[in-house]
């Protein structure tokens, strides 16, 4: 059974829903068809037509019989290399030789009966005397000249295609002894 209350209630809860429809009267419709009118009463804008298509020349690919570019390139074989640098890999190891070179000081120079000799101290703290055609460090460096302030030498080494290289290299002489 429904109460006269929960009547009341309905019938303003409708009233209250209604109330702020009741707001948009005919004003507003009014302002809005005459903007319509006045869109409508402008000018029309002129449409340019297309650009006209030109035709793509037509391109022939005459490359098919070539490599095809995402293939690697076929394996050439190297040239043979010429090995006139071969260090001879048979003699006898002089001591200097178990160092690497930058491990090795020049400390001085000693003359005797007209002979020069360098003096280098080895990583374990010797001092050895060297004199040209001796050898220094693990790359068969054969010692060339020796002066007062270096001692200049040709290392030999691979270069990386089963050849070797020949290339100059120096110790100079230590500042601190």
């Amino acid at each position: 059974m429904i109460t006269p209350s929960k009547r009341c209630c309905g019938i303003l809860t409708g009233l209250l829903i209604c109330l702020p429809l009741a707001g948009c009267g005919g004003d507003k419709l009014d302002d809005l068809r005459s903007y319509v009118q006045e869109v409508k009463a402008r000018p029309k804008g002129k449409i340019e037509p297309l650009p006209q298509i030109q035709p793509q020349e037509t391109f022939a690919y005459s490359a098919a019989t070539l490599r095809d570019p995402f293939s690697p390139p076929a394996q050439e074989a190297p040239p043979p290399t010429v090995n006139k640098f071969i260090p001879d890999i048979n003699r006898q190891k002089e001591v200097l030789e178990e160092y690497p070179l930058d491990g090795l000081k020049m400390v001085g120079t000693v003359e005797s009966n007209g002979e020069t000799w360098s003096l280098v101290r080895a990583p374990d703290g010797i001092i050895y005397r060297v004199k040209p055609n001796n050898y220094l460090g693990q790359n068969y460096g054969k010692i060339v000249s020796i002066s007062e302030e270096s001692i200049e030498l040709i290392e030999t080494i691979e270069d990386g295609q089963g050849g070797w290289l020949e290339r100059p290299a120096s110790l100079v002489l230590s500042e601190n002894k």
